[in-house]
């Protein structure tokens, strides 16, 4: 964070408009832009060296990206297929976890604590890769709804199990009792943390008239209620997500100003593209770093082994709901399969494995491969695969040059 310089800032984000400008151009995903801006300005010694770390990823850039996605689920909608979206979020990400683990474990010749240390921290998909792609592609209903909100309930899950087996690694032995305590800590607690700074921000909003409070107040449900379920190790995701689906949906209840709302959602938008343009970039500049030769054997295996997972965490926990009324379209279970991208979350936990254990740097190096892989593989392919199965119309060629004229 101290190395973070505002006018290292200024210049990511005048990167971040040019990329945007060119992606959209290109129509190639804009995230896949912002790692090759990040890769080039490594490689061109642009002077932007700012440190990944796990401090800068969940207490600066990940509250707003996910309090922003949070805001716009309906209730109503995610009620229906809660049960769905908790399923995938559990059952699924241990699924895959431990597929994961097995590979690592017998194909890498890694040990199992590593294996299974890597397993935990990539079985999540990460809402802001997902979150990025599918507002590119206009990706809307059912399907947004279900990636995305599957994205952030099973992270809390993944950095969860993370920190379990973490404990385990550092020679600490909780019981299976302390475990489940944890676990249930963890994520009601979360929640709970959310509901009660989001009341706090709601009761103020609704006694004034004035737009910029009521924008303060949603700033301080986004981050406080971060801070402040991590500060006493609960899930900080969780509590954001019920922070902000908790204003975003009492704001029909609670009065708020015609200019509030306004600027409410004018001033999220502009913090999700800063933030995926700062992390982006980041993981660009970071990768370059990485050698990747010297472990391109666990790499490929990682690869191979994430796929198997999320396939396993997909169609068996899809199944179960086949003879229900919330039966998952085959076509939709083809999108959450492909859709589960790795980016942030999974080197944001990597990076909080303690220097002292041995495999920190191969497993750092093993993450940003797949990291890699999901965003110039899956990130790439994601948009054509979209229109194949018919989730978002393809674009007409006839009225690209107008479009581009009236947005850039």
């Amino acid at each position: 964070m101290e190395a973070f310089k505002i006018e290292q800032l200024e210049l990511l984000i005048l990167v971040g408009a040019m990329v945007a400008i060119i992606t959209r151009r290109l129509r190639i995903p804009y995230t896949t832009g912002l790692v090759v801006a990040g890769l080039l300005i490594t490689f061109f010694h642009v002077g932007v060296s700012i440190p990944l770390n796990k401090d800068l990823m969940f207490d600066v850039l990940l509250p707003p990206l996910i309090f922003e996605a949070a805001l716009y689920i309906k209730w109503k909608e995610l009620q229906k297929d809660l049960l769905v979206i908790l399923t995938y979020a559990t059952l699924g990400v241990v699924l895959s976890a431990g597929v994961c683990a097995v590979f690592m474990h017998y194909l890498a010749g890694w040990s199992w604590l590593q294996a299974m240390l890597f397993g935990v921290l990539i079985a999540a998909t990460d809402p802001v890769a997902i979150i990025a792609t599918f507002k590119e592609s206009k990706v809307k209903g059912r399907l947004r709804l279900l990636v995305e909100s599957e994205s952030l309930f099973n992270d809390s899950t993944a950095a969860v199990a993370f920190f379990l087996v973490l404990s385990f690694a550092a020679g600490e032995s909780p019981g299976f009792g302390e475990a489940i305590w944890r676990l249930l800590l963890s994520g009601f607690g979360g929640v709970l943390t959310g509901l009660f700074v989001a009341g706090i921000a709601l009761l103020v909003i609704g006694r004034t008239r004035d737009h910029l409070v009521e924008l303060s107040m949603t700033t301080l449900a986004a981050f406080g209620s971060f801070w402040l379920a991590e500060h006493f190790q609960m899930s900080g995701i969780l509590a954001t997500t019920a922070a902000g689906l908790m204003i975003g949906n009492m704001t029909s209840i609670v009065p708020i100003t015609e200019k509030g709302e306004r600027s409410i959602e004018h001033f999220w938008e502009f913090a999700a593209f800063v933030v995926n343009t700062l992390i982006f970039i980041i993981l660009g500049i970071n990768a370059a770093y990485q050698d990747f030769a010297r472990s391109f054997v666990a790499i490929m295996i990682a690869i191979v082994a994430v796929i198997v997972g999320r396939a396993l965490a997909v169609y068996p926990c899809s199944a179960i709901f086949t003879a229900t009324p919330r039966k998952v379209d085959l076509k939709l279970q083809h999108v959450l399969f492909w859709g589960g991208l790795r980016g942030a979350l999974a080197l944001a936990l990597a990076l909080g494995i303690p220097d002292t254990l041995p495999y920190r740097g191969e497993i750092l190096t093993v993450t940003f491969g797949v990291v890699a892989f999901s965003v110039f593989v899956q990130g790439l392919t994601m948009p054509p695969l979209l229109r194949w199965l018919g989730h978002v119309p393809a674009p007409k060629r006839a009225n690209a040059a107008a479009e581009i004229t009236s947005e850039g």
